[in-house]
């Protein structure tokens, strides 16, 4: 008798997880069947904002959803990641991440509300812009070893503007100075509205903005760029080096941006959600709209190679942030 109850109890608990594990492998396969929020960390206008909603369009005809893209500024974007670090995992709360919030900000801060390395899954790199270094034209160089040759000869004298202490033409800057060894005094602002003006008039020498924002202006000739800080050169400007070209081979700066789910979200939706963006960023139409932007939308990686650059640009700017003693809080 007791040997038949064992067996009964084995086989109506085996029964029973299987029954349990059913409803969430038939959603899993049915997702999505109801629409998605986008969230972004900052106001209307910004470069994550713009680039979700260039996206969301094209993910929502594909999918045959409605892709919300949510507003959610405060705090430099830690506000929405509260909201999707405590989001069920089900794939219907998404973030469009960018690397300071993702990367940055956990060497700024120490009362974020979540873990950034923990709380999220990475889907997928949806686009990468780089920055330039770029001078006014009154500075005496033409090259960016140039700069570097003007720099160590005049410590001190030179100085270039953020939109903020933390921000990412701050940090790039501050790994350019660690990497070429020079003194080059910050200038941080509320926004890149109120730096370029004066970086236009030559009252600060340097800008390490990216390039939709400084681009406009070496067209122009109001700023001489010496160098672009991604991995390759430029289609629009191929005669421009890189700066690991220019003698900093270590160096490498790009603002990307890319999808981020609550953890524990499930493999399969997480690779529907990848395989979905990836299709949606590969029409006609969006990669037009994200080169109109100076923004590369072609440099999509697994979610297992994203969460890689997540890790290496998280060690690589801590030390970049620790360096330049830079906190927030």
């Amino acid at each position: 008798m007791k040997s038949w109850v064992l067996k009964y109890a084995v086989g109506a608990g085996v029964v029973m997880a299987l029954a349990a594990a059913l409803p969430a492998r038939a959603q899993d396969e049915a997702f999505p069947n109801k629409p998605i929020r986008l969230l972004v960390g900052f106001a209307p206008g910004g470069g994550t904002d713009v680039v979700a909603r260039v996206i969301a369009p094209r993910l929502s005809e594909n999918i045959g959803q409605s892709v919300v893209v949510e507003n959610k500024p405060g705090a430099s974007g830690i506000v929405a990641g509260g909201i999707v670090a405590k989001a069920p995992p089900d794939g219907y709360t998404l973030m469009m991440g960018v690397v300071s919030v993702n990367t940055i900000l956990p060497h700024l801060f120490t009362n974020i509300p979540y873990d950034t390395a923990r709380d999220f899954t990475p889907v997928i790199l949806t686009a990468s812009v780089p920055h330039f270094v770029a001078v006014h034209p009154s500075l005496p160089v033409h090259t960016l070893a140039g700069l570097i040759a003007y720099a160590k000869a005049n410590p001190g004298k030179l100085s270039f503007p953020s939109a903020g202490s933390g921000t990412t033409p701050h940090i790039a800057g501050e790994m350019f100075k660690s990497m070429a060894g020079v003194e080059l005094m910050h200038v941080p602002y509320k926004s890149t509205g109120q730096s370029m003006p004066d970086l236009l008039a030559g009252r600060l020498q340097v800008g390490f903005d990216t390039y939709p924002t400084t681009a406009p202006y070496v067209k122009t000739g109001k700023l001489r760029a010496l160098a672009v800080t991604g991995t390759k050169r430029l289609q629009e400007f191929p005669e421009l080096p890189t700066v690991a070209e220019s003698g900093l081979p270590e160096y490498r700066f790009a603002t990307w941006y890319g999808i981020f789910a609550p953890r524990d979200t499930p493999a399969a939706i997480v690779n529907r959600l990848h395989a979905e963006f990836a299709k949606a960023m590969a029409a006609p139409d969006v990669r037009e709209q994200l080169v109109k932007m100076g923004v590369d939308g072609t440099e999509t990686r697994t979610p297992e190679e994203f969460a890689a650059l997540v890790r290496a640009d998280t060690e690589r700017f801590g030390k970049v942030v620790k360096a330049a003693g830079v906190r927030l809080d």
